[in-house]
């Protein structure tokens, strides 16, 4: 379950361009199935920078605490503060309600850089 329409990164991030320039991102399919139950999620405040490749949050599962990383660099508009609540969202719904934060990139072109669906489906491929 790869939408052609998300970029992503390798590290199991999608991205979602917005309409304006901030771009939304959360994690794929591939990582929260990989993480199994998530039970709590820990996300930096609206105004926080991120640094692209950089931590900027967690994803804890009963499996084990993941790092989430930041698709791109600029600075943290919003997060899904419905998370603090419903984190199985990720589970249920990661490319909808399981969105994690949304980003203005601090250089556009950086979104260019990800990769395109089939990239990533490759990507995965190779994982599993």
């Amino acid at each position: 379950m790869v939408p052609d329409e998300l970029l992503y990164t390798e590290e199991h991030e999608w991205v979602a361009t917005t309409g304006g320039n901030a771009v939304r991102v959360g994690i794929t399919h591939f990582a929260q199935d990989a993480l199994g139950d998530i039970v709590y999620v820990q996300l930096p405040d609206a105004g926080t920078s991120v640094v692209a490749g950089e931590s900027l949050g967690e994803v804890e599962s009963t499996k084990s605490v993941s790092e989430i990383y930041a698709p791109v660099s600029g600075t943290v508009i919003s997060r899904n503060d419905q998370l603090a609540d419903q984190p199985e969202l990720i589970n249920t719904d990661p490319y909808g309600a399981g969105w994690l934060v949304e980003i203005d990139p601090s250089d556009q072109s950086s979104v260019d850089s990800l990769l395109d669906a089939a990239a990533y489906r490759e990507l995965t491929e190779q994982e599993s």
